[in-house]
């Protein structure tokens, strides 16, 4: 418990002295602390750091139940795994390729707007992939 205080404190200092060097060596520390404040503050930043605090809670103060021994693993526990990382990793993949897919419709139908329908059936192909995890996940649970 002291060790994970002290990485996480230690993570921070890290944090805080790189960015307080990388403000003097810009020739506009302002704008350069605004936008590093913005990027903490934007969702990504705001997602970070509530990953950042569910980890530290749960290492933190564990439930009684991790800590009390007697449990064995089920069959059934191993299926919700791979149902769930089936699902997880198809929607990870699929916003990738909904990402790249759609950044290149958005260029095409600029110099092109006829191009709408032909874009949009490769957006939604992408998209295609969450289903099929998904659809893979339900096949896990029914056995």
């Amino acid at each position: 418990m002291h060790f994970l205080n002290t990485a996480i404190l230690g993570l921070l200092v890290t944090l805080l002295l790189a960015s307080a060097t990388a403000m003097r060596r810009v020739a506009r520390p302002q704008t350069a602390l605004r936008s590093l404040i913005g990027g903490m503050i934007g969702v990504n930043g705001l997602g970070a750091l509530a990953s950042a605090a569910v980890v530290f809670l749960t290492l933190s103060f564990p439930l009684p139940a991790l800590a009390q021994g007697g449990t064995t693993v089920t069959p059934q526990s191993g299926a919700a795994l791979g149902a769930a990382l089936a699902t997880g990793l198809a929607c990870i993949g699929a916003g990738i390729a909904v990402g790249i897919a759609g950044a290149a419709a958005i260029g095409g139908i600029a110099e092109k707007p006829e191009m709408l329908g032909r874009t949009l059936i490769f957006v939604g192909l992408a998209e295609g992939i969450a289903i099929y995890g998904l659809i893979i996940s339900f096949m896990i649970l029914s056995r």
